[in-house]
């Protein structure tokens, strides 16, 4: 049988929430040092409790909880730094970065980079960095520290990318070389650009959500992410004149999700 623990003031951002029983809320978090953890914050929505603004997504935190096993019981929870919040056309994406770790990733296995390049990408998000490219970084680095980095300066032949040809990518087996109307055709110099994390151009920005989707959808298993469900949904809701121009500029709606 597992000990009882306590854990003081770890950093920590809210990923999802809901109630539990009459006053309490059953909490997500992910953490520096001991990864994604469940947490029972007894008594969150009482007319008294500290907790009720504290425990909210986007804000770095410091959480202090005690217990055994996966579910532990929160003690205390206080915001770390500045409070942060997102603008209202930015929390698809923020929401979007939290399914992607709670799909992602397994409870208690720690993860400090991910941990560093989450808090790097919601600051970046809320100080108004540009969303796409905020986003595709952490995607990437993302599969990088979970172990399904993508090659990019080479071909599954070992032959190195060339920025004036076009490759055809596969999760399963990585680059291709192939000719320029290839359906799905991504071209040699986006493949640079996403290696050095530098999107000059909207080709370099669709051509890195193309491979990185692919990657996601690999990782996730046949899962799917609410999160484009709802994106989808609210994109047909839209006038047609608005969908005729999302269509031309895929990135003008929140769909880095």
């Amino acid at each position: 049988m597992k000990s009882a623990r306590r854990v003081w003031l770890a950093p920590a951002y809210v990923l999802h929430q809901y109630p539990y029983r009459d006053t309490s809320r059953i909490v997500e978090v992910f953490t520096s040092d001991y990864g994604r953890l469940t947490l029972f914050a007894r008594g969150a929505n009482g007319p008294k409790s500290t907790l009720r603004g504290v425990l909210r997504p986007f804000q770095r935190m410091l959480v202090s909880w005690s217990g055994k096993g996966e579910a532990c019981q929160l003690v205390t929870a206080e915001i770390d730094g500045l409070a942060t919040s997102f603008s209202p056309n930015r929390l698809m994406s923020g929401f979007y970065l939290n399914e992607l770790l709670l799909k992602l990733t397994e409870r208690c296995d720690p993860h400090p980079e991910i941990f560093h390049s989450y808090s790097a990408c919601v600051q970046g998000l809320c100080n108004g960095e540009l969303e796409e490219p905020t986003l595709r970084r952490f995607e990437k680095r993302l599969l990088n520290d979970l172990g399904y980095g993508l090659e990019l300066a080479n071909t599954c032949e070992g032959l190195p990318v060339e920025p004036g040809r076009y490759y055809r990518f596969a999760a399963e087996r990585g680059l291709q070389p192939c000719a320029a109307e290839t359906p799905g055709a991504v071209c040699g110099r986006s493949l640079v650009d996403l290696q050095a994390e530098s999107f000059v151009d909207a080709r370099s920005l669709r051509d890195a959500k193309r491979m990185l989707r692919s990657a996601i959808d690999a990782c996730l298993d046949g899962r799917t992410l609410k999160c484009r469900e709802v994106a989808l949904a609210l994109r047909q809701r839209e006038p047609p004149d608005s969908r005729q121009h999302s269509r031309r500029d895929e990135f003008a709606y929140p769909e880095g999700v």
